[in-house]
């Protein structure tokens, strides 16, 4: 690329011709800062003319996309003001109504323009559509352009915008004037970022011709191949980051040896009430081989809700103990960490290990004891939220990092905790199972153990959908089975924007129980905005069969263990996301008898939320429950992609585009295996583009 041509895609947008500095600060808030971020501003979708009813073939209830002039556009009083616009083509005429902000519609509209609209057609006094979907379709010059789009194979693309944006003229109208202007104006500026062999060997067309036809296609084959380029570089760029993480792990990076399996490692495993898994024994396995080897481990373990992660992970750091080093468990929330810390202290207590807790909400005091003693070496294993991370926490021979659900934790905060070791070895551990596409996105770079077995003698919770007007046999049912010496939950949402809201409800609800249906019965409340003391000591008491009945919040998402709690009740199910209630219901079945999952939910169920809830009828099988989640909401929601330093994916979808994305992952690795450098003439293209724009997110994903 020359100078000329990089002066140009790196400019701001008011270098084009259109593009003032009320349009270019317009812009930047929906991040196109340069005439780059312009041609990778992507059509939300296409409107096809052989899609377009003819207005004469309307029909009620049909959902249609129309095309037409405005002949007439008025406020109509009456009972409940409207604003009416009367669409003509020739054919027939079509009305569009919006019944809110009339004056905002007023001004938006003028008779002569041409639209195109879609909606769900209903009839009153002719047909119409209610609160339509348009976009404007007349021409640079202002004319109409309804003869041109209804007979000719023309595919308009049709651009996202805000209210802000259509204010200035940037709807889809005023994108597609300023991005053909920019390819018309500039597409020989836009240079190759793969090598030929690349572009060859996989069938792709040019960039320069992808990014033509991904705006303005001359039919859908050459949109579907300038699909399958722009897709096949997000994949290919993202995979290349990975091969090279994995290559500075496995070839650069002088790690720890540790060479020894300990005698308190061994009594650990062989005073466990239980025995391993087939599937644990694996994982410990792989991760032996790891740790032994000279260079740092970086391994993900998977396994579903009391698959048995914890005590792999515990026996892993036994190790790194019994070689010398110091080992760190970071955990998102306060309460997880605090029921890893009990855990972990019971066990290893009398194993002469030294367990500390490291938490925001400490007396000073004990804070700085903590802190002295991580210094000293003198504490053997410290466990922590984010606290973990501060300044002030010093390891004397930090050796072993684990990272529990770790894709609640940003870049910087993993960096901020392996750089208080000498590249210290990493345990990444998941409850959320992670389908083999995504993973190769997400952990591409991590060596991946699955932990796939359940321990012995556990039975599948029986999960139930049931509607809130049963609530009262439910309760119960409750009841019953506390009568004969088990233990339940019963959960309420607390959701961050309702939040004081819904810990009222629970505490409401939590008090009229208490006074009515289970009076005779032993009960508590947990949530969140308690202290660590009073948190510790109702777990306890309810671990201890002092509680019968714990009332919580989504605290007990994660991590808390009571064999003899068989029972969970989850209020307002509907309100919950698919993974959380699966993590909840994986509070109950960690003993021998039969368990069972009460979603009650509140009507009427959109289709999403029936569907969502009774996915989790269906299955105990987290894989299929997260590959629906991921359906639902989409990997980068999902896994806060964001957070990995990873480039943003406009077009592709790991799941949707699971063969290019394995394509390009075998083509990133030979890449680096053969020319690591990127010192081939031929590879010159991917060199100065990863140079450029994805050195500074391999650097953060260096960090993990």
């Amino acid at each position: 690329m020359d100078d000329k041509q990089q002066h140009i895609l790196d400019s701001s947008p008011q270098y084009l011709k259109g593009i003032g500095e009320k349009r270019a600060n317009a812009l930047r808030g929906i991040g196109v800062h340069t005439v780059r971020d312009l041609l990778y501003y992507f059509p939300r979708r296409y409107l096809d003319r052989s899609n377009i009813t003819p207005m004469q073939h309307i029909r009620r209830d049909q959902t249609i996309t129309a095309v037409g002039k405005v002949i007439s556009a008025n406020i109509v009083k009456g009972r409940k003001t409207r604003y009416v616009l009367l669409l003509s083509d020739n054919t027939g005429f079509l009305m569009c109504v919006w019944f809110n902000r009339v004056q905002y519609w007023e001004k938006l509209f003028k008779t002569g323009e041409t639209l195109a609209v879609s909606g769900k057609v209903t009839y009153f006094n002719g047909n119409q559509l209610i609160h339509p979907e348009f976009d404007r379709l007349t021409d640079e010059d202002g004319e109409s352009n309804d003869e041109k789009f209804l007979h000719t194979g023309a595919i308009i693309p049709l651009y996202a915008s805000t209210e802000a944006l259509t204010k200035i003229g940037l709807d889809s109208r005023g994108f597609r004037r300023i991005i053909k202007n920019l390819l018309r104006t500039h597409s020989d500026s836009i240079p190759e970022i793969l090598s030929d062999t690349l572009v060859q060997e996989n069938h792709l067309i040019s960039l320069q011709n992808a990014l033509n036809n991904i705006h303005f296609p001359h039919n859908f084959s050459k949109l579907e191949a300038a699909r399958r380029r722009l897709k096949f570089d997000e994949l290919f760029y993202l995979q290349l980051m990975l091969a090279y993480r994995k290559r500075s792990i496995k070839a650069l990076q002088k790690g720890i040896e540790f060479k020894v399996v300990g005698e308190r490692t061994r009594q650990l495993v062989e005073r466990l009430p239980f025995k391993f898994t087939d599937a644990q024994r694996k994982v410990l396995g792989e991760i032996r081989i790891d740790m032994k080897n000279p260079h740092p481990m970086y391994r993900l373990i998977q396994g579903d809700v009391g698959s048995g992660k914890t005590i792999v992970a515990l026996v892993s750091m036994l190790m790194a103990i019994e070689n010398g080093f110091q080992t760190a468990l970071m955990a998102p929330t306060e309460i997880l960490a605090e029921q890893h810390y009990l855990t972990t202290h019971h066990l290893l207590e009398d194993l002469g290990v030294n367990t500390k807790l490291l938490i925001g909400a400490q007396r000073k005091t004990a804070h700085n004891e903590i802190l002295n003693s991580i210094q000293d070496g003198s504490c053997d294993i410290v466990i922590g939220t984010h606290a973990l991370i501060q300044e002030n926490v010093v390891f004397k021979n930090l050796g072993l990092i684990v990272i529990d659900e770790q894709h609640r934790f940003g870049v910087m905060q993993r960096m901020n905790l392996m750089s208080k070791g000498h590249y210290p070895d990493i345990l990444v551990m998941t409850a959320t199972p992670i389908p083999r596409t995504l993973s190769l996105t997400t952990y591409g770079d991590l060596d991946i153990s699955v932990i796939d077995q359940m321990p012995a003698g556990r039975r599948p919770v029986k999960t139930h959908l049931r509607t809130a007007d049963k609530r009262d046999k439910i309760y119960e049912y409750v009841k019953t089975q506390v009568g004969t010496g088990n233990q339940a939950y019963i959960v309420f949402p607390l959701i961050e924007e309702s939040e004081k809201m819904d810990l009222q409800a629970a505490t409401e609800a939590y008090e009229r129980m208490s006074q009515t249906i289970f009076s005779q019965l032993k009960l508590a409340l947990l949530h969140g905005r308690m202290k660590s003391e009073e948190k510790d000591d109702i777990m306890s008491r309810f671990k201890s069969r002092d509680i019968e009945i714990l009332v919580s919040t989504t605290v007990i998402e994660v991590g808390v263990d009571i064999p003899n709690a068989n029972l969970i009740v989850i209020e307002n199910a509907e309100r919950f996301g698919l993974s959380q209630l699966h993590q909840l219901r994986g509070r109950v079945g960690r003993g021998s008898e039969q368990a069972h999952c009460i979603l009650i939910a509140k009507p009427p169920l959109t289709h999403e939320a029936r569907s969502r809830l009774n996915a989790l009828v269906d299955t105990n099988d987290g894989f299929k429950i997260a590959e629906y989640d991921l359906q639902l909401r989409g990997p980068g929601e999902f896994f806060g992609t964001k957070q990995h330093g990873m480039p943003e994916l406009r077009i592709a979808d790991p799941l949707v585009d699971k063969d290019l994305l394995l394509l390009t992952r075998e083509k990133a690795f030979e890449l680096v295996d053969r020319d690591p450098q990127l010192l081939d003439k031929d590879n010159k293209p991917i060199h100065d583009n990863f140079s450029k724009f994805h050195s500074d997110k391999f650097k953060l994903l260096r960090s993990g």
